[in-house]
């Protein structure tokens, strides 16, 4: 996909990695996250969004577990929702039994008028079973995301007949406190997402 507005809203809403965020680094420096630690986290929308079983979601009240890993994104981008969903899946299969049912990893998408729950289920099957879609109307779907610094915006028209969607690329990574101190950029490597899933899990 080609998106210029990705860029500029990943790179609006962090204001510069080196400004307002970075690596977060142990006491021993043995170790540090891989993503870009928020110095001011983003708050959570409650927007009401629906599962693929047709049930009321909420980014704050029903994510129960310690992180929850949200990303926006459509079942008929051609190219980088499918390699950011590789990575995340891949690197949940890296953690061991504790870990994994301490995550969950939530998909919003971008293109409610195409990605019905039957086909946003279908989608996510491919990468895991446990990963939990979620929809709205688009509008909905824009409101939430702003909080996170994920912009949507549909795109043009393509030859075939279908349209692009535009949109950020970044993961967040939500606490059981509904902020969300943590974002991971599209190039994130399956290695360093469950590196950094591990540490957050351990604080």
């Amino acid at each position: 996909m080609r998106r210029p507005l990705a860029a500029l809203a990943v790179l609006a809403g962090l204001a510069g990695l080196t400004g307002c965020a970075g690596s977060a680094a142990d006491p021993e420096g043995e170790s540090e996250l891989r993503g870009a630690v928020l110095d001011t986290p983003y708050v959570v929308p409650p927007a009401p969004l629906t599962d693929t079983s047709g049930a009321a979601y909420s980014l704050t009240r029903d994510t129960d577990k310690p992180l929850t890993l949200v990303f926006f994104g459509y079942t008929k981008c051609p190219d980088i929702c499918q390699v950011v969903m590789s990575s995340v899946a891949s690197a949940l299969t890296r953690l061991d039994e504790a870990d994994r049912e301490r995550v969950d990893v939530a998909f919003v998408t971008t293109d409610p008028a195409r990605d019905t729950g039957p086909v946003l289920r279908d989608y996510l099957d491919r990468f895991d079973p446990g990963f939990i879609g979620l929809t709205a109307d688009l509008d909905t779907v824009v409101d939430t995301g702003k909080p996170l610094a994920v912009a949507v915006e549909r795109g043009e028209r393509l030859p075939s007949g279908g349209y692009e969607v535009t949109h950020s690329t970044h993961v967040v990574g939500i606490g059981a406190d509904d902020r969300a101190s943590i974002v991971w950029t599209q190039g994130t490597s399956a290695d360093d997402f469950a590196s950094d899933i591990h540490q957050l899990l351990q604080k």
